[in-house]
């Protein structure tokens, strides 16, 4: 087979203008899914004395990603400019959002915890599902007595 001479300059070029813009991948992360549950084990080694421990994973700039692990209900927090999506990676909870906190205290610049929420809507959530909460919407993650929940964390900062 022959191949013409306009064929030979153009293919070189064709092939380094498709490898350049594959490889255009730069930040780009991919977290498999059996990775992200090792962190169910990892994690439940490392729980503080109110159950609960997480790890920041990547950090963007504008917005990182960490893994929480719980086996019994954290504090209520509110954040001033980060909304935060969570996947539930294993186990259940009960999602209450909304409404203020109770007895909050400032806790870091922008940021407010507290023991519990007074009023917000309650919701079950379980592996699989995901969940978006916009900056300035106080949320709680109550676990039961036995239960756990694993969940991946991105945050968005939302200025």
């Amino acid at each position: 087979m022959r191949i013409s001479k306009w064929w030979m300059a153009v293919l070189p070029v064709a092939a380094v203008a498709t490898l350049a813009l594959g490889a255009d991948t730069a930040g780009v992360v991919v977290w498999k899914a059996g990775d992200l549950k090792a962190y169910q084990q990892k994690l439940a080694a490392k729980m503080d004395d109110k159950k609960v421990a997480s790890e920041k994973i990547n950090d963007f700039g504008n917005h990182y990603a960490m893994v929480a692990h719980r086996e019994a209900t954290g504090e209520a927090e509110i954040h001033d400019t980060w909304t935060d999506v969570f996947v539930i990676q294993s186990g259940e909870a009960t999602l209450v959002t909304g409404g203020t906190l109770k007895s909050g205290k400032v806790t870091a610049p922008g940021e407010q915890r507290a023991p519990a929420i007074d009023g917000g809507e309650k919701r079950k959530v379980a592996a699989g599902d995901v969940i978006h909460i916009p900056a300035k919407v106080a949320h709680h993650l109550l676990v039961d007595k036995g239960k756990q929940v694993t969940y991946f964390v991105m945050k968005v900062e939302t200025k």
